[in-house]
């Protein structure tokens, strides 16, 4: 018989040159316009990453989208927008994108504006980024303003009421801006009320007098408004308990600790509602959660919330997984617990950070894995592989608190497939996640990146075989070139594994992202 690993090694000998430098400064693949555009929508939050800035986050996407429009593909743009709202449910992106076509290409931002404009959070982040002056203008201007004025009016009473929770700007602020014209005395009255007018309260919605006659007199049933409006220092322990028994998923995941203080499980049923909401599978999908959000609830739980709302939050994170489809063979999950890894997950924004790290989703996203496909092997690493017990009967959270607990280091892309090359391990799915900024592997020889040569290695035994890299942080290059067997994908929502399913199974090709962004309908 030939000799298997003379011959093995001259397959693996020739993988493409690396044309780029990461942002750590090692060599890299780099993404076209479109594939990067795609990369930034669906990780981009236009916060500090560990590597760029939110200023140079958010030059490089301007600049991206401006490079694809001027190519004669700004409905690229528009479809990105929209994919990266109503598939990978982000927010700053797509109003930055939505912002940037109404200066050149304002037919294709009217055709998408109330779809990526879908809440009062939206139209916010959109005027906010028209009025800072960074897609080159500093109003709002005559069509943006008409598209303003056009989603106020199709909007509700009880819609814009939810909708002015929040501010800078405010909904009233917005309302000064563009000068809506009420057509009715309630839808009047209203517009006064949010821009501190005066208003005759009769003409208020219904909502909004309930809510004037609970402030004058507590004693009364709390008005159906929004859970900002109320929770004040002003409630008694039994409206706060009222309070709970009717927030929304996310507003339960976000005040857990606000409820413990306010002695809302000292009561039971109160207790028993918010932990059948937070596993509820429809409340959950419905609220288009990130699974590392249940993560962080869990992480940030005070000890005075009792077990009975821990379990809940637990069970919720198992509910997350069964969305995620069983991959088809034997799987090989590689998990970057570098330092790099270490940063927020959305970036960092001064007193708005989110808890949550780069790590903390990687570790969840590889223990989801271990509990859906049976089989599968979780090597954690850095600049060298970081050993670890794991166990597909474990909960998904304490798997995934394991690996994140790890020691960290420097970033080695290729140790996980060297390891296995080493090992001769045999696989038919490979995941590596990460933020793809290898740099310990600089100086390797060869042409190409040290993981590329280390998966090409791996691909000699294993023909069949494809690698996926998910990527969680908006940069531009990739450490393996796409290709038949290699899908480079961003994202940190649950979606992206029926991504990984379709291209595992043959389903979806190495430029998924560019793939379904143009397939989307505008």
């Amino acid at each position: 018989m030939a000799n298997r690993d003379l011959f093995e090694s001259r397959v693996a000998q020739q993988p493409p040159r690396a044309d780029a430098r990461n942002e750590a400064g090692g060599r890299a693949y780099a993404l076209t316009p479109h594939q990067a555009l795609a990369q930034l929508a669906v990780t981009g939050c236009l916060n500090g990453t560990f590597y760029a800035s939110d200023a140079e986050q958010l030059d490089a996407a301007l600049e991206l989208a401006r490079a694809v429009a001027a190519a004669g593909d700004a409905e690229f743009v528009a479809r990105t927008a929209l994919w990266a709202r109503e598939q990978a449910s982000m927010k700053d992106m797509p109003a930055l994108l939505l912002a940037l076509l109404t200066v050149d290409h304002g037919a294709l931002a009217a055709a998408v504006f109330d779809r990526v404009i879908d809440d009062g959070k939206m139209l916010r982040n959109f005027v906010q980024i028209l009025r800072s002056g960074a897609v080159g203008r500093k109003s709002l201007g005559t069509r943006p303003k008409r598209l303003v004025r056009e989603w106020l009016r199709k909007r509700s009473d009880r819609a814009l009421i939810h909708a002015s929770i929040g501010d800078r700007p405010s909904l009233g602020d917005i309302l000064r801006m563009v000068h809506p014209k009420p057509d009715s005395p309630t839808r009047s009255a209203l517009f006064a009320w949010l821009c501190d007018r005066p208003f005759v309260d009769a003409d208020l919605p219904q909502e909004l007098r309930d809510l004037s006659a609970w402030l004058a007199d507590a004693t009364r049933p709390l008005p159906d408004v929004p859970f900002h409006m109320l929770a004040g220092e002003w409630l008694d322990a039994a409206g706060w308990s009222a309070l709970a028994k009717r927030a929304t998923w996310q507003q339960t995941r976000m005040n857990l600790n606000t409820f413990a203080r306010h002695g809302v499980f000292d009561d039971a049923d109160a207790t028993r509602a918010v932990a059948e909401r937070l596993c509820d599978v429809a409340a959950i999908r419905t609220a288009r959660a990130f699974p590392y959000q249940l993560m962080t609830a869990l992480q940030r739980i005070d000890p005075t919330v009792p077990d009975e709302i821990r379990d809940a939050l637990a069970r919720a994170v198992e509910v997350a997984t069964e969305n995620v489809p069983a991959l088809p063979g034997r799987v090989l999950v590689a998990v970057d617990v570098s330092g790099s890894m270490q940063s927020p997950i959305t970036g960092r924004r001064r007193g708005a950070t989110t808890v949550a790290r780069c790590v903390d989703v990687a570790a969840l996203m590889a223990a989801t894995v271990l509990r859906r496909c049976p089989g599968t092997e979780v090597l954690a690493f850095h600049d060298h592989i970081e050993p670890v017990e794991l166990s597909a009967d474990d909960r998904v959270s304490a798997t995934a608190q394991r690996l994140a607990g790890l020691p960290s280091g420097g970033t080695r892309c290729a140790a996980p497939l060297e390891a296995w090359n080493h090992a001769r391990t045999r696989a038919d799915v490979v995941l590596l996640i990460s933020d793809n900024q290898s740099w310990v592997d600089a100086a390797d020889g060869g042409a190409g990146t040290a993981t590329m040569q280390a998966w090409l290695r791996f691909k000699a035994r294993n023909q069949s075989a494809k690698l996926v890299c998910l990527d969680l942080q908006p940069y531009r290059t990739t450490q393996a070139a796409s290709g038949r067997d290699v899908l480079n994908i961003g994202g940190f929502s649950d979606r992206v594994f029926d991504v990984i399913d379709a291209f595992v199974r043959g389903d979806g090709s190495a430029d998924h992202a560019v793939d379904a962004i143009r397939a989307v309908a505008i």
